[in-house]
């Protein structure tokens, strides 16, 4: 009997030596590099004649780096593992949080407080186990740039801080990578492509930062969740279109969507500017610098704390909870926008939005009330995180300067974790 299994078991080794030899004969009798498994798979893409067994030869042969496994990154990767692109890196340095969940869709309520990095790497595994997939949990930065991005053919920036997009584009032009760029806030996005044959980078089209105070994000703008993944699509697409050569590529242009009425347009950029610091004909920036310094804001997605008031014209929680309680309480003025204003507030608080503070109406409405409430001894205005109530102290010192003025440092956000924790957070 086990003379019999070993026969067997022989035989069975032997048939499938001969099935695959088979098989690799057959593929190359077919003048192409797929497998039987790839027809199967990406037939239907095979068969769109952009595409064809050539593109999907490429597309197969092709590794692709993205930066930020959020809003964008996360839709951005699903297509590409889906089409079948060989090598996938991802970067990211944060974990998975609730708030992520409504656009962020390949972490899960289970994967809360885990690497994203690890979080969409299993859930990409699932999806296509064929393709590789390299995970980075870091930040990305100067010195860690090149050695990650040379690795790959192309770069996504899924990111969402202006510091880290001056860093990915730099580290692209010095390494030669195309690079996939795109943002989404509110109900509004933005797509191009970088770096591409000759086209502008980053730097040609915005040679200076902009200032701190006057830069938003999704964190503190708020955005609809399908934004980020019409955009983080497209960026995909632009993606495969560079790998399969295709001439549609967005470089030169700027895809901007209008998700309020669904409107697509197109609008086109500066040709690569001759005297670009990076790009140029004589570039001055030869090698990686300091990001945050050169930006003046940190290279996260995380909270940015303004600092553009005294320390003795802000208040900490505890010094306004204080205050609330005196004999002279202060005129608590809340400049987030109404939506927000709804959804929490310090009871007592009026509400005039930052963008309209300077209105005449709302400045007599204010002057009003400071003549009716004649019993305080300073207005505090307040918003979510302590960046747009200093904004506000100034815009109104202009008009109020008598006025005691001041603001509550660290926003509501500093309220509910010092005063009342069961404060709402957003």
């Amino acid at each position: 009997k086990q003379t019999i299994e070993k026969e067997i078991s022989s035989l069975k080794t032997l048939l499938k030596k001969k099935e695959e030899a088979l098989q690799k004969l057959a593929e190359k009798q077919n003048n192409h590099t797929l497998t039987n498994r790839d027809i199967s798979r990406y037939n239907r893409q095979i068969i769109v004649p952009t595409i064809g067994v050539k593109g999907q030869e490429k597309i197969k042969a092709a590794s692709v780096l993205i930066v930020g496994c959020g809003g964008l990154g996360c839709p951005a990767a699903q297509y590409l593992v889906g089409c079948g692109i060989g090598k996938l890196g991802l970067v990211d340095y944060d974990l998975v949080e609730e708030n992520n969940l409504h656009r962020q869709l390949l972490h899960t309520e289970e994967n809360i407080g885990l690497p994203k990095v690890k979080s969409a790497a299993a859930a990409l595994k699932k999806l296509n186990n064929e393709v590789k997939i390299d995970e980075y949990k870091v930040q990305l930065d100067s010195k860690n740039a090149f050695p990650i991005i040379s690795q790959y053919d192309i770069v996504v920036d899924a990111t969402d801080n202006v510091a880290t997009r001056y860093l990915i584009n730099d580290a692209c032009v010095m390494s030669g990578k195309p690079l996939v760029s795109g943002s989404a806030v509110r109900t509004e996005g933005q797509l191009t492509v970088l770096n591409f044959k000759n086209g502008p980078c980053y730097r040609c089209l915005f040679p200076y930062p902009p200032p701190p105070e006057t830069v938003t994000n999704c964190g503190d703008a708020g955005v609809l969740g399908p934004i980020p993944g019409v955009i983080g699509v497209l960026q995909a697409l632009q993606v495969i279109y560079i790998i399969i050569e295709n001439e549609n590529i967005l470089s030169r242009s700027l895809l901007l969507f209008d998700g309020v009425d669904t409107h697509f347009r197109t609008i086109k950029l500066r040709d690569k500017m001759k005297t670009c610091t990076v790009c140029g004909a004589s570039p001055t920036v030869t090698e990686l610098i300091d990001y945050e310094q050169f930006c003046g804001a940190p290279a996260a997605d995380k909270n940015f704390n303004l600092k553009l008031l005294q320390v003795n014209e802000r208040l900490t929680p505890k010094n306004l909870y204080e205050d609330l309680k005196s004999d002279k309480p202060p005129i608590l003025l809340d400049v987030r926008s109404q939506l927000e204003f709804q959804i929490c507030n310090i009871p007592g608080s009026i509400n005039i939005p930052l963008d309209d503070l300077t209105k005449p109406e709302n400045q007599e409405m204010l002057e009003t009330k400071l003549k009716e409430e004649s019993n305080f001894r300073k207005v505090c205005i307040v918003c979510r995180r302590g960046n747009d109530s200093q904004k506000g102290v100034i815009k109104l010192k202009e008009k109020f300067n008598e006025i005691p003025m001041c603001d509550l440092k660290g926003g509501l956000h500093a309220w509910a974790r010092d005063i009342d924790q069961s404060f709402p957070v957003y």
